[in-house]
Formats: structure tokens, sequence, C-alpha cells
């Protein structure tokens, strides 16, 4: 029979997969967005691209988190069981609600004031995570397991990188808005910012996988 634990640890995988495929697949379309060679339309149409390879990296971020604390709590990493899952699945019901609205909405004023709160989410949650894991680290409390401990520490330091890296996103859309309506020299300084910006998040995306891999293992050795 197939038990809850592992449908729970099926999912996570793939929730992990399209985290990391996705991102690899946002970090080649960015090479044709900032291209200023290509026509206008043709760069949106691979940013739109982008945006929804990208929407299933950010589901699979999101998702991350319940099931891991699910997961955990299975495992006895960590003490909140009954109730609290159920709060912590409904919370992330709301969020991803959150987040596909804002993608439905992306390209509208709307659609960037929601991106914005999907990211004033990430604030709290962020701190939140990294604080509660490092006072595990210390006092073997809340979290009772050593390797699950740095592992949500390497959770939260990942959403801050993806927190950067959704700030360029959104940049994107701002940026394409007035290229859409520059002419001239007044071109220039938007396509060096958002060139600028494409540059940093390379180092960033790196940065990002090494940490994603390392996380990985974490939960399959578990070897501390």
């Amino acid at each position: 029979m197939i038990t809850e634990h592992e449908i729970l640890r099926w999912l996570h995988v793939l929730a992990m997969v399209y985290w990391l495929g996705g991102e690899w697949g946002v970090f080649q379309s960015a090479y044709n967005v900032a291209n200023p060679k290509l026509a206008l339309d043709e760069r949106r149409r691979h940013m739109e691209t982008a945006y929804r390879i990208d929407i299933l990296a950010r589901t699979g971020i999101i998702l991350l988190l319940p099931l891991g604390l699910h997961m955990g709590y299975n495992l006895g990493a960590q003490p909140l069981g009954g109730m609290w899952l159920v709060g912590f699945w409904l919370l992330t019901a709301a969020w991803l609600t959150l987040t596909w609205s804002a993608f439905v909405k992306r390209e509208t004023d709307t659609g960037i004031r929601l991106t914005l709160w999907d990211e004033r989410i990430r604030y709290v949650l962020i701190p939140l995570l990294a604080i509660t894991a490092i006072l595990s680290l210390i006092n073997g409390r809340p979290f009772t397991q050593d390797w699950y401990s740095t592992k949500v520490l390497l959770f939260s330091f990942a959403l801050v990188i993806g927190l950067g890296l959704r700030f360029i996103m959104r940049h994107w859309t701002q940026i394409f808005r007035e290229l859409a309506t520059a002419a001239g020299d007044a071109r220039a300084p938007l396509e060096a910012r958002l060139s600028r910006e494409l540059a940093f998040g390379r180092g960033m995306a790196y940065v990002y996988w090494i940490t994603i891999g390392t996380t990985a293992l974490l939960g399959v050795a578990k070897p501390f």
C-alpha cells in the first residue's frame, strides 16, 4: 500500500523538480528578454514564456513549505501536527490563490499590486523560518533534528534569493511598458537597466541552484 508519507514525498520531489527546472527555463528566456537587437514584440514573447515557466516554479516553492512541515511532523522533526497542519495547508491555498491571481493579471496595475503583496508575505516568512531554524540548531527545539533545521535555514536563504529574482521579473514588466513608449535616446537607460538587472540575476541564479541542490541533499541523506 502507498502510505500518506510516500505521497507527500512524491509531491515534494515534484515540487522541487518544478522549482529547479523552472528557474533554469526562466534563466534561458531572460537572455532574449534583454537582447536589444531583437524587436520589442519578440522580446515580449520571450518574457511571456518566462512568466509561464516561472509560475510553475513559484507554485513549487510555495508547496514545498507545507509539504516539508507535514513530512517533518511525520518524521518527528517538528512538533506541530493536527490542526496546525490544516492551518498551514489553508494558508498555502490562500497564498497560491494570490500568486496565480498576480500571474493572470501580470500585465496590469492590479497584477503588479498583487505581486507586491506576494512579496510582502516573504518579508514575514523568511525571518520567521530563519530565526526558528537558528534557535532550533542552538536549543534543539521546536525542530528536533539538526538536518531538518539546517534544511529550513537553507530554504529561507533560497527564498531571499528568489525574492530578488521576483523583483527583477516585476521590473521587466515596468521597463517594457516604458520601452513601448520611449524613442531614440530615451531607450538607452532603460536597456542599460535591463542588462544590469539580468547580469545581477545570473549571479544570483547560480547561488540559487547550489542552495536548492544542497537543500535536496539534506532531505535525502539526513546526515546529522
